[in-house]
């Protein structure tokens, strides 16, 4: 092989290499973007989420607090517990009856926009012991709200609000990034096992045959295959076909041509090539996509479409 051809391959191989190398930043970035995107995106919608909450239950509050005509006490803060738990507190004792707590949360849930999904528990603040509770479901038979009109007593109470579908809405988001980080890394896989293609036309290469357009060779066995149909071919014409398909739409020279196949077996060779390239062009003739052409004063090339 050629100094030229030999840092042809080199320099296929780096590029390979390099853009092997490119591939593995593209995917490293593109989990990356999705990873940062879908966090964000989760806590965003999380922090909005939860603002609207604080909002709905100090709405819900403030109508329980006007249901016993009160209008000095006031709402505490909005305690927010866990992910999908919230409190709902007063500075005062009130009474009211359920159906009064079930209608106030249930609009100002519904102007809000949130869940459908939840459970709310009235606790005793003296004992913690659950005073009422009820359920709210989006399948309105799964739906609770026992003993709606039984006035609860005038004493200090806390409000617990607990979404029942924020677990589940958070696992369908890191399914979805889940499917995501996976189809990438498959993609990642597939390119970097499959076999290298170089960037000229390179015929397809098994450990029998290679295949030239629509022709099989068999340098083994010094025969073309073209549709069932055998083109024996001379030691020679096998040779340089070889040759020529190692290095498939790049210019050979005459002299490594002669040396390779003449010279090294002791032969002096004079247009013995010219025929040799003549007889190659004949049986290839039925392929219109390859062409073996005569580069003047340099050598020849196999052009593969």
């Amino acid at each position: 092989m050629s100094t030229v051809a030999k840092s042809h391959e080199i320099i296929c191989y780096l590029h390979q290499i390099m853009r092997r190398k490119q591939l593995y930043v593209f995917g490293g970035i593109v989990i990356l973007v999705i990873l940062t995107w879908m966090l964000s995106c989760t806590a965003e919608t999380h922090s909005l989420t939860s603002g609207r909450v604080k909002i709905a239950l100090r709405e819900a509050g403030h109508q329980l607090l006007m249901k016993n005509q009160d209008s000095t006490s006031l709402i505490l803060p909005i305690i927010q517990l866990n992910e999908s738990n919230y409190e709902l507190s007063f500075n005062s004792t009130l009474s009211f009856q359920p159906g009064d707590l079930v209608a106030a949360i249930t609009q100002s849930l519904e102007k809000a926009q949130l869940s459908v999904n939840y459970r709310v528990e009235v606790l005793q603040c003296k004992d913690n012991e659950v005073a009422y509770s009820y359920e709210i479901r989006r399948n309105k038979e799964n739906t609770i709200i026992p003993c709606s009109v039984r006035t609860l007593p005038v004493q200090c109470y806390t409000i617990h609000l607990q979404f029942l579908d924020m677990d589940v809405s958070r696992s369908k988001t890191n399914n979805w990034l889940y499917i995501l980080i996976f189809a990438v890394i498959i993609f990642l896989l597939v390119y970097v096992m499959r076999k290298p293609k170089s960037t000229d036309a390179t015929p397809f290469q098994n450990d029998d045959y290679s295949e030239i357009g629509s022709f099989q060779f068999y340098p083994e066995q010094n025969k073309l295959v073209k549709a069932a149909t055998e083109i024996s071919l001379s030691k020679k014409e096998c040779e340089l076909l070889e040759i020529f398909v190692a290095h498939p739409n790049q210019i050979i020279k005459r002299d490594e041509l002669t040396k390779k196949v003449w010279e090294d077996n002791g032969v002096i060779v004079g247009r013995s090539l010219d025929t040799y390239i003549s007889k190659l062009r004949k049986k290839l003739k039925d392929d219109e996509t390859i062409k073996l052409t005569n580069v003047h004063g340099v050598g020849y090339k196999l052009e593969i479409n």
